[in-house]
């Protein structure tokens, strides 16, 4: 939905709006509540369509958004939290933060600050992020590990630090897009806290394309590894890192002159090594169908794990990626 809505701003093509308002009839009841949000299960993945409630609201003026964005705010107000205040990733991962977790639920919840809750809780917000760059952040590779345990508990977890083994290009790309589309929402008068999302984003940008493979222009599944037998260039995640820049360079956080050329270089490789003609239909390849950790003994992390997660054809998270890259392409050409 966040790629439709994308695509209906870059080219106005009424198709997307068409998808966007059946997706609301379908999902979103008239009194708010929304299909398959399970409020106790506290899970930060279920929180992320809440973005597309803005939009509709803003299309239809239909109360029925508004109240299932405060049905989600509300759930907000209850999430658990590790003990220095993030929100736990779900309630079945308790006192894990994974960088997956500031996408699905930063911009949702900084935005309704924004426009409903009279900006109260930026500190906590920004708070949020200081802490994924104190814990996850590895000054030496300039790389974001996937995921942290506050409690040091978990089979992934290193004992003194708490963190997963791993740097894994797609939670890295949804922790660049909550940055910038954070950005993009944070007003400028806020100074100090525009400016250190802006300044996180810039940090996290420049580590990741040290690791950007020449050859194709695209990125590997596990970041730093290219020489790791298995391992393989991951379309979501470099989607991720396109779109991330392309809009980085709209509103003007990076120079255009000088990284619109390098978001570009990225969509051009996705079109011209990531998608297959079959059946006279296209198809997106190389994408990892889904990654984790836990809850229990299983998914550990470990390099082995990630390269052995099934790749699957025109799967959603590479499919949207692609979609919110392009537009944001779109809009500025």
């Amino acid at each position: 939905m966040t790629g439709a809505q994308i695509l209906y701003e870059a080219e106005n093509d009424d198709r997307y709006l068409q998808s966007l308002l059946r997706f609301g009839d379908k999902y979103v009841r008239e009194d708010g509540s929304v299909t398959g949000f399970r409020p106790s299960e506290h899970n930060v993945d279920q929180l992320r369509c809440g973005t597309t409630f803005f939009f509709l609201y803003e299309q239809t003026g239909n109360e029925k958004y508004k109240k299932a964005m405060e049905l989600f705010m509300d759930n907000l107000k209850t999430f658990p939290r590790t003990e220095e205040g993030s929100f736990w990733h779900k309630e079945i991962y308790p006192y894990q933060v994974w960088l997956d977790g500031l996408y699905m639920a930063m911009p949702f919840y900084l935005k309704y600050d924004t426009l409903y809750g009279g900006k109260k809780h930026y500190n906590d917000i920004i708070d949020q992020f200081k802490r994924v760059r104190r814990y996850q952040y590895d000054e030496e590779k300039q790389l974001y590990y996937h995921a942290y345990d506050e409690k040091r508990k978990m089979i992934w977890a290193d004992k003194e630090t708490g963190l997963s083994p791993c740097f894994w290009l797609r939670a890295e790309g949804w922790f660049l897009m909550a940055l910038v589309d954070c950005y993009e929402i944070i007003p400028e008068e806020s100074y100090d806290q525009f400016r250190y999302l802006g300044a996180l984003y810039k940090e996290a940008l420049s580590g990741i394309l040290k690791y950007q493979d020449q050859e194709s222009g695209l990125f590997y599944q596990l970041i730093d590894r290219a020489d790791l037998p298995g391992n393989y260039l991951e379309t979501s995640g470099s989607a991720m890192v396109a779109y991330s820049i392309l809009k980085a360079c709209r509103l003007g956080l990076l120079q255009r002159e000088k990284y619109f050329e390098v978001g570009e270089q990225i969509l051009t490789a996705l079109e011209t090594k990531m998608f297959s003609v079959e059946n006279k239909k296209f198809h997106l390849n190389g994408i990892c169908a889904s990654a984790g950790l836990g809850p229990k003994d299983e998914r550990d992390g470990s390099p082995e794990y990630y390269l052995n997660e099934p790749q699957k054809q025109d799967n959603k998270h590479g499919a949207a990626a692609c979609m919110m890259a392009y537009g944001e392409w779109k809009r500025q050409i």
